[in-house]
C-alpha cells in the first residue's frame, strides 16, 4: 500500500535525540531555544514560541487576547476541530466563512459579510499547505481593527507575495506526526509582536518568568527537548524536502489534468505552495462516488484520506453549543462531499506517482 503521509525518521533524527537523551537536558532547553531560533529565521518572524502540540499553540494565542463573552472569531468551516475548539477554549463566538474551491480556504467577501462590532479575530486556516488570500483579508483586519491569528498547522513555509504564513498576525503551526515538519507532537507560536512573545512564553510556563515567581495564571504548555531534537535535522533539510513535493505535486496536476471528472489543485497567483496535501474534487458526473473511488485506489495499492468528510460543526457534539454559530456556507458545504486526498509526499517514487495516477485514471463503476 502507498501510504497517504509517511514519517522519515533519519540517522541524524536520531543521533540528535540520542545526544539529547544523554545530555541528561529532556525537558524543555537548549534544543527548543534552538528549534525557536531556527524556525524563526526560516519564516521571517522576530518571535517563535514553541509549544506541546498545534492545538495548544491555537489555544494560547487566543487565550493571550482575553477575549470577553460575546465576542467573536471569524474561521473556516472546512478545517480539522483544533480550530474550533481553541475558539471554544477562549470562550468567544465561532462565526464560519465561506471558502473557495479553488484554494480551499476562506474569501474576504464572505468573511465582510459576518463582521459586526462583536467581532474581535480572523483566524484564517492556511489548509493543505498554501495561504489564504491575505492580500484581500489583510485590509479587512485593518479597517475593522481585528486580531488575526492564522492556524498555519499545515503550512510551514507557505508564502504569499514572499511573505510567509505566519507572519502577518500570530501564527500557529503544527508539529503533529504527519505534518511536513514533525517532532511527534509539538506547536509553535510566532509573532512579531514583543508584548505577546513575552505573555506567551510566560503562559506556557505557569506564569513564571522566574522559579516561583509568578506573573499570570498560566499552563504548562512546554516543549520538550526531545521533541525539539526530532524537528530541527528536518527544518535543516526542508528545502529538499520542499523541492520533492512540489515535484510530486506537479507530477500529478499534470498526469491528471486530463481526468475530466477531477479538479486538481492549483497553486494561486502570488502564493506559493508546500504541498501537505494533494487534494482533488470529484465531480457529480464522476463514473464514481469518491467513496467507491477511495474503495477503488485501496483495491489498487493506493492509500487516500478524506480531509474533511464533515464541515467542522456538523457533528452532534456542537448542534446545540451556544457558542457555535453555524453560518451559511455552501460552497464548503459541496467541497465535503467531493474532497479527496491522494499521497504527495517526499518518500514516493516515480513508480508509486505512476500506480497512483493510473489507479485515478482507470477508476469506474
Amino acid at each position: 500500500m502507498i501510504p497517504i503521509t509517511r514519517v522519515d525518521i533519519t540517522a541524524e533524527i536520531e543521533d540528535e535525540v540520542l545526544g539529547v537523551l544523554r545530555s541528561g537536558m529532556i525537558a524543555q532547553g537548549p534544543k527548543v531555544a534552538e528549534l525557536e531560533q531556527t524556525f524563526a529565521e526560516f519564516i521571517g518572524a522576530k518571535h517563535v514560541v514553541a509549544v506541546n502540540n498545534g492545538t495548544t499553540a491555537l489555544i494560547a494565542a487566543l487565550q493571550i487576547l482575553d477575549l470577553k463573552p460575546g465576542d467573536e472569531v471569524i474561521t473556516s468551516p472546512f478545517t480539522f476541530v483544533a480550530t474550533l475548539n481553541s475558539i471554544l477554549q477562549a470562550g468567544a463566538t465561532a462565526r464560519f466563512a465561506d471558502i473557495s474551491s479553488s484554494d480551499f480556504n476562506i474569501q474576504a467577501e464572505s468573511v465582510s459579510q459576518l463582521l459586526n462590532n462583536k467581532t474581535k479575530v480572523l483566524m484564517p486556516v492556511h489548509l493543505y499547505g498554501q495561504t489564504a488570500d491575505m492580500d484581500s483579508l489583510m485590509p479587512l483586519v485593518e479597517d475593522h481593527q481585528l486580531t488575526l491569528v492564522e492556524d498555519a498547522a499545515q503550512s510551514h513555509g507557505a508564502a504569499q507575495n514572499e511573505e510567509a504564513a505566519g507572519t502577518w498576525g500570530i501564527g500557529c503551526f503544527s508539529l503533529y506526526a504527519t505534518k511536513n515538519l514533525t517532532s511527534g507532537e509539538g506547536g509553535l507560536i510566532s509573532t512579531n509582536d514583543d508584548v505577546i512573545a513575552d505573555k506567551l512564553r510566560l503562559l506556557r510556563n505557569q506564569g513564571m518568568r522566574h522559579r516561583y515567581q509568578y506573573e499570570m495564571a498560566g499552563n504548562n504548555y512546554r516543549m520538550t527537548d526531545v521533541q525539539a531534537a526530532i524537528c530541527l535535522p528536518q527544518l535543516r533539510r526542508y528545502a529538499e524536502v520542499l523541492d520533492r513535493r512540489r515535484q510530486n505535486a506537479s507530477f500529478l496536476s499534470q498526469e491528471l489534468s486530463s481526468v475530466e471528472w477531477i479538479t486538481v489543485p492549483s497553486t494561486q497567483p502570488g502564493r506559493s505552495h508546500v504541498w501537505h496535501q494533494f487534494t482533488v474534487l470529484v465531480s457529480d458526473d464522476a463514473p464514481v462516488t469518491r467513496d467507491e473511488l477511495i474503495e477503488h485506489l485501496s483495491a489498487k495499492g493506493v492509500g487516500s484520506g478524506v480531509y474533511y468528510p464533515k464541515l467542522v460543526h456538523d457533528y452532534v457534539c456542537y448542534d446545540s453549543h451556544p457558542l457555535v454559530k453555524k453560518d451559511v456556507t455552501p460552497v464548503a458545504a459541496e467541497v465535503v462531499s467531493k474532497c479527496l486526498s491522494v499521497p504527495v509526499h517526499p518518500g514516493l517514487s516515480e513508480e508509486d506517482l505512476r500506480v497512483i495516477v493510473d489507479a485515478i485514471s482507470d477508476a469506474k463503476k
